[in-house]
């Protein structure tokens, strides 16, 4: 796939699609990944590039460090894209949840370092909210999102993710969503899947980090985005950075609007994407929905072999 005089746009994948070894091939093989990891480990105070590399997986899987092994993964491709592509610019950013901070860095909106530190912030305080107000999460398979509002009403939870038609996630106390599940079931959903999250992420009982993060991002800089930037919480294109301040806090407590994102994406006339961190969910969720949409992933240095040897990137934005 070449991208010689064609628009490009960016896709970051949100907390879930961190794994043990992340990120290690790029850290031995570039330098402008070894410069990305060790900043970060000096802005956290402790070695998030050994958590991301040897583990163990059940310190990396907490939300307290998956958001900022994630965010740091994500920041170290985008800085091996520079060096090897430096005329590529994204015409187009978005990332599912706490792909969000990526997105705007990736923008030009937001500092790495700034990013960093609210996405630490983020963490620490959802992690705070879900032992406060214990919950979980469910993916409903095979039902509406009108059938899956409905459902939720009734058994107490909430919408919390729009990631295809057809896949949607539930969130809430544990009893609600057990609750929400099994009324899926009998209502004919193909699966209705528990997922392994440390709490009930995009509802209202993430408030008290709500609040929290926004107490930060009201301190941080923040500018206008260089490129068109969907935010989860609205799915319509926004630059000014109170309205991004906004929106960022209310994300966790709204549902994420990734299908209405991926309208947005293909109404934007840009075909072809990169998806910039770890693993490949994005992709997939692309395909079932707009498989017009070219997304390559780009979190490995075999993928980035791919992409060279595929026609370099150029300029994105003014061809």
């Amino acid at each position: 796939m070449s991208f010689e005089n064609e628009k490009t746009g960016f896709l970051f994948p949100g907390q879930g699609a961190q794994s043990v070894g992340m990120g290690k091939d790029l850290y031995e093989a570039f330098a402008a990944a070894r410069k990305i990891y060790d900043r970060a480990d000096e802005v956290l105070g402790f070695s998030i590039s050994k958590l991301s590399f040897e583990g163990p997986e059940e310190s990396l899987m907490r939300t307290l460090n998956a958001q900022p092994a994630i965010y740091v993964m994500s920041y170290a491709c985008l800085a091996i894209l520079k060096e090897k592509f430096p005329r590529l610019e994204p015409a187009f950013a978005a990332g599912l949840s706490l792909g969000e901070f990526s997105a705007l860095t990736a923008a030009g909106a937001i500092a790495f370092e700034d990013g960093l530190k609210l996405v630490k912030i983020r963490a620490e305080a959802m992690e705070d909210a879900a032992a406060k107000h214990p919950g979980t999460m469910a993916s409903i398979l095979g039902l509406s999102q009108a059938d899956c509002e409905a459902l939720a009403l009734e058994a107490g939870c909430e919408v919390a993710n729009l990631n295809a038609p057809d896949q949607i996630v539930l969130s809430g106390t544990l009893d609600g969503v057990e609750k929400g599940c099994q009324l899926a079931e009998a209502r004919g959903a193909r699966r209705a899947i528990r997922l392994k999250v440390g709490g009930a992420f995009h509802s209202s009982l993430m408030s008290e980090a709500r609040d929290r993060l926004h107490e930060a991002l009201i301190k941080t800089p923040i500018k206008p985005p260089s490129c068109t930037f969907i935010p989860n919480a609205s799915a319509a294109a926004v630059a000014d950075p109170e309205e991004i301040r906004e929106l960022l806090s209310r994300q966790l407590t709204s549902p994420v609007r990734w299908v209405e994102t991926m309208v947005q994406a293909q109404a934007s006339g840009v075909i072809r994407y990169l998806e910039v961190g770890p693993g490949k969910v994005l992709k997939g969720l692309v395909k079932k929905t707009h498989p017009d949409l070219q997304v390559m992933p780009c979190g490995s240095v075999q993928d980035f072999e791919k992409l060279e040897t595929s026609g370099q990137p150029l300029e994105s934005r003014d061809v």
